[in-house]
This record gives structure tokens, sequence and C-alpha cells, in this order.
């Protein structure tokens, strides 16, 4: 009696929001199932020309009652993204995870960081990245992905607000449980999600997921020390980003706890 469905909701990002840490802990509610790996349907031109058989043939199987959600960070940024899954389901529900937009950049240059380590690639410092010709390289991806309210300009032209419900990252990693239960809400799911189903990992430093009698923590690659960033650095990085924050705010009837 299963079948593989289209999802019925994405998250369509941000990287390095928490995208992994929403998707697993979505994973112990009954009825919610998870494709495993980031797709890139939307996003990438060379996927999106085989055709939408061939993304959902990527899709977990599920029962009638159950809700497919995927996860592709890249979506949020993607200039196609939008237009290509209103095209698919005009009234699709959106999971879109932010964090403070400076610590996103860190984190982004960090997984970057790592990467080429163990690629033996040479590396970067951070401030060496963000620093050109003593001011902000504000055309440095990282710092692009974080611009919030230019990408969602882009997902208001397709979707109402009601349509995305924004996580809060911060919050996530330090209290998952409320966060979890207001896309219960949203996804109209019945509360399932349990306080119980966490436990703080002392020396992970956040918390892991406990369902079904086993206990799971994210990959070791999530969590990584961040490098100590120069403060006029982030003060350079808090200032950028203040003006794009507030209209942020603006566009979401909403506001964060960020620098």
């Amino acid at each position: 009696g299963t079948s593989r469905q289209i999802p019925q909701t994405i998250i369509i990002g941000v990287r390095k929001g928490g995208t992994r840490a929403l998707l697993e802990m979505l994973d112990i509610h009954p009825n919610i199932v998870v494709a495993a790996t980031e797709v890139h349907y939307f996003d990438w031109d060379e996927n999106y020309v085989k055709g939408i058989d061939w993304y959902r043939s990527l899709m977990p199987f599920s029962y009638g009652n159950q809700i497919t959600i995927e996860k592709t960070p890249g979506y949020f940024t993607s200039p196609q993204a939008p237009e290509r899954i209103h095209d698919m389901n005009s009234s699709i529900k959106l999971l879109l995870i932010l964090r403070d937009p400076t610590e996103r950049v860190i984190s982004d240059y960090t997984q970057v960081y790592y990467n080429r380590v163990e690629s033996h690639k040479p590396v970067q410092l951070f401030e060496d990245i963000v620093i050109k010709n003593g001011a902000l390289n504000t055309k440095y991806k990282a710092i692009q992905r974080s611009l919030y309210d230019v990408h969602m300009e882009k997902w208001l032209k397709h979707f109402s607000l009601d349509q995305i419900h924004i996580v809060d990252g911060n919050t996530l990693i330090k209290d998952p449980l409320p966060e979890l239960q207001k896309v219960e809400r949203f996804l109209n799911l019945p509360s399932r999600i349990m306080s119980s189903n966490f436990y703080f990992n002392q020396t992970k430093g956040f918390y892991c997921i406990r369902s079904d009698g086993r206990e799971r923590c994210l990959h070791e690659s999530k969590g990584r020390p961040h490098p100590l960033v120069n403060n006029t650095v982030l003060e350079q990085l808090y200032s950028y980003f203040r003006e794009h924050n507030a209209k942020f705010y603006r566009m979401v009837n909403r506001s964060f706890d960020w620098h």
C-alpha cells in the first residue's frame, strides 16, 4: 500500500542554516517520510531536464497518510527554483530554516575549509577571503547567500507568506521541541514529537535524537568548531547585514535575534 510521492513539503534552505538537523528531527514523526539525499532537482538544470518522473523516483515509499519531504539548501538562493517549484505545485508548503547571517557565513567558510583540508587543497584564512583591499568582499559567495531579503523577494513573487514557514535555526539547536511543534502545526500534523526524543550530547555540544529505541547524532561534519574571527571583521559583517536583516524582517512580519 505504499508508493513514491512527489514531496508535499520541501525544505528550501538555507545552506548551513540547520537543514540536515531539521530534516532528521522531522523524520521522528510517524506521518513524515524524508528523502535521504539532497536532490537538487529545481536548482540544477542538468537534473531538471530529467523531468518529474525522475524526481519522483528519488523519493521514499510512503503511505497515503504520510507527507514526503525533501531538502536541498541550494533552492533558497537559486534564481530558477521558486518558479519551478510553483509550476509543480502552486499550493505546496515550504520550510525555510535561517540563522544569524554572520554565523552562517562563518559556518559556510568552515565547511569549505575542512573539505579543502581533507582533499589536500590549499586553504585561506577567513579574514583574507572576507576582506579585500581593506573593504568587505561582498562578492564572496558565502556573504551573498546570507542576503536573506534578496532571495526571499524571489520566493514571494511566486508564493504567499503563509505557504512559507520560517524555522529559527539558532533556536532549533538550543531547544528543538518548540520549533518542531510549530512545524507540526504548519503541516497540520498531529503532535507526535516529544521532549523525550532529544538528549543533549555534552561531547558534541548539541542535541541528538532518540526514536524507535535508537539514538543517533548528526554526522561528525556538523557542529565543527568555527575559526576565531577578528572583532573588526565581525563588526564589518554585522554592519553590512543590518540593513538587509531589517528589510527581511519587514518582508516576513517577524524579527529574529540576529546581530
